[in-house]
């Protein structure tokens, strides 16, 4: 019998998890059920509950993926001399996940998404582990990257690093909200807004 390839594992990982994606976002997640999913995948029971045994497991994986993407995102930053501004980096890190490369394909869908899993942090306590681990997790990176600032001269702000993550990171989601709600919000107008509130100038400061 011929092994299948890690290629062929990770595609039909990224086949259930975009199929589930999609169902959560058009249905919500509790009006889903894993019939929904295994119809919008095109696989059967046995292929989708080789890799995820619930709904709770896809949900987690998908909010685990986002995370993990946009961590990698800021470390590669940190590392780089000198280190692309929050108004370069929030931007690619959210036409990334919003444009490039959309679980399920549709931002708006996605950020929908993304919208109902902060809700069911608040039922679910599994869930909610998962989406605090994510959100310590973004705090340290953007805590390393205004370290990187500093280090580079690009920030002379005595302001706790973490007050500064705690603050990007609630654009970022402010963001994900208003395409949830809204659609139609490109990254360039975050960038946009963020470089003009970058450039103010305290006018009592000569």
């Amino acid at each position: 019998m011929a092994r299948v390839s890690q290629e062929h594992l990770d595609a039909r990982r990224r086949q259930i998890l975009d199929g589930a994606a999609r169902c959560f976002a058009r249905n919500g997640f509790h009006a889903t059920s894993m019939q929904d999913i295994l119809r919008e995948s095109g696989l059967s029971a046995g292929a989708v509950y080789r890799y995820f045994r619930s709904k709770e497991e896809l949900i987690e994986a998908i909010a685990d993926e986002a995370f993990t993407g946009i961590r990698a995102a800021f470390t590669e930053a940190a590392r780089t001399t000198p280190p692309p501004t929050p108004d370069v980096l929030l931007g690619r890190v959210l036409r990334k996940l919003l444009v490039d490369e959309v679980p399920g394909g549709d931002a708006r869908s996605f950020a929908r998404l993304v919208v109902q899993v902060w809700t069911e942090t608040l039922r679910n306590e599994m869930l909610a582990a998962t989406l605090a681990q994510g959100y310590d997790g973004m705090r340290l990176a953007w805590a390393e990257l205004v370290h990187a600032y500093r280090a580079a001269g690009q920030m002379e702000s005595d302001v706790d690093a973490d007050h500064i993550a705690r603050t990007l990171i609630a654009t970022a989601q402010g963001f994900i909200a208003q395409q949830a709600l809204f659609g139609d919000v490109r990254p360039d107008i975050l960038e946009d807004g963020l470089r003009a509130l970058m450039s103010m100038q305290d006018p009592k400061i000569s």
